[in-house]
């Protein structure tokens, strides 16, 4: 049994795990789908939160968990999961990463616009093929439940101090990309590729999907986050 904490990525809430968090709980783990600081909050309120305070958020239901942690980061998650193998690499068992890549020192998320302060979700259309395996009705269903980030969230620095990170193992689960076609991408981001490299226990497992699995495949993300974490 272990504790099994996923974080989603931008403009998601907890609820983005619905349909992944039964079969987790079936097999007898813990899970702990979370909720960011500041997400869906207005600039008055948000506007001082950045991607530490996403970390150190974290990081205290780490330092909680009663048992090993899995910690799982979907998207920008990513980035807040890496941070947090870096503040207690003692503590995380693996850390698995959904559709993204752990992130060299020093890397933000991604720029999106912001509006009132706020980055609000851009629609699914914005997206492209990222989005091509949601159907009308996912769409239709999903998009009035995401929620405005915190400006600072997509562009801050997340800063990483600990080498002790690069022994935590890692679980990739690339939408589109094996192995070997992921780190033939890498090579084209030296800062990116050497970062993956010094990874000391790392696999790469191609789901098929589109960006976002938890909603057009939820059973299989959920059987693959099952199959890392069960070699805890």
């Amino acid at each position: 049994m272990a504790d099994i904490i996923l974080i989603p990525g931008l403009w998601l809430d907890a609820s983005s795990w619905d349909d992944v968090v039964p079969t987790l709980e079936a097999a007898g783990h813990r899970v702990h789908p979370l909720t960011l600081p500041g997400v869906g909050a207005p600039a008055t309120e948000s506007q001082d939160i950045g991607i530490d305070d996403w970390v150190d958020a974290v990081v205290q239901r780490v330092d909680a968990a009663a048992g090993p942690v899995v910690v799982v980061g979907h998207s920008g998650g990513g980035n807040v999961a890496w941070g947090v193998a870096d503040r207690r690499p003692e503590k995380i068992a693996r850390v698995i990463l959904v559709d993204t890549m752990p992130p060299p020192s020093g890397s933000g998320i991604s720029e999106f616009p912001v509006v009132d302060g706020v980055v609000p979700f851009p629609g699914w259309d914005f997206f492209g093929d990222d989005a091509a395996d949601l159907d009308d009705e996912t769409r239709r269903r999903t998009a009035p439940t995401t929620k405005s980030v915190p400006a600072r969230v997509p562009t801050d620095e997340l800063q990483l101090n600990d080498d002790r990170r690069f022994a935590v193992p890692v679980t990739v689960l690339a939408g589109g990309q094996d192995e070997a076609e992921l780190r033939g991408m890498l090579a084209e981001w030296p800062a990116w590729g050497e970062n993956f490299d010094r990874i000391q226990d790392v696999e790469v497992v191609k789901l098929g999907t589109a960006h976002w699995p938890q909603f057009s495949k939820p059973e299989l993300l959920a059987a693959e986050i099952l199959k890392a974490a069960d070699r805890v």
